[in-house]
């Protein structure tokens, strides 16, 4: 009785062995498992605009009748915030690079590169609390946003209403 517990504890060592260096040999699927949930334009709407918007109102430079009035962030909190749109922003890019949003390899890339770009300059401006950085990140934001709208805005209108993915 004893040696056929032994020998099923070595055969189930064996097994698990074996299946250990199965496991470890398989190769990587060729595709990661992605699976974008909205279009381009929802993208748009939900996560970089609002972003943007953030960070935009972060920073700003008013004149009126009463004087100039400046406003920036001032708890850590509020420069958290400030970062953290910086981040979406960077994270956007490469979201738009994803099939089946990147409309093509050419320009769309090369804009969505740059918005990973100003993104991760906006949240390390922010990280800085460096106010003079974070204005100038923002207009890097905005050229790459309003550049990228000038050449695809058409193109997004037509797709957003023929595609759903």
């Amino acid at each position: 009785m004893r040696r056929g517990i032994m020998d099923c504890a070595r055969f189930a060592a064996l097994g698990c062995l074996l299946g250990a260096f199965g496991c470890a040999h398989q190769p990587p699927s060729a595709e990661p498992p992605f699976k974008p949930v909205t279009t381009v334009l929802e993208l748009m709407e939900s996560v970089i605009a609002h972003a943007a918007e953030v960070y935009w109102e972060a920073v700003q430079v008013t004149v009126d009748d009463t004087g100039v009035h400046e406003r920036s962030p001032q708890t850590d909190e509020e420069w958290e915030a400030v970062w953290a749109a910086g981040l979406a922003l960077a994270e956007s890019g490469n979201l738009l690079m994803m099939e089946p949003r990147a409309l093509d390899n050419g320009a769309w890339m090369q804009f969505a590169v740059s918005l990973v770009d100003a993104g991760v300059e906006a949240a390390a401006a922010a990280e800085a609390h460096d106010v003079e950085r974070v204005f100038a990140a923002g207009e890097q934001v905005y050229n790459v946003c309003t550049a990228c709208h000038l050449r695809y805005a058409q193109d997004l209108q037509r797709v957003s209403q023929t595609a759903r993915w």
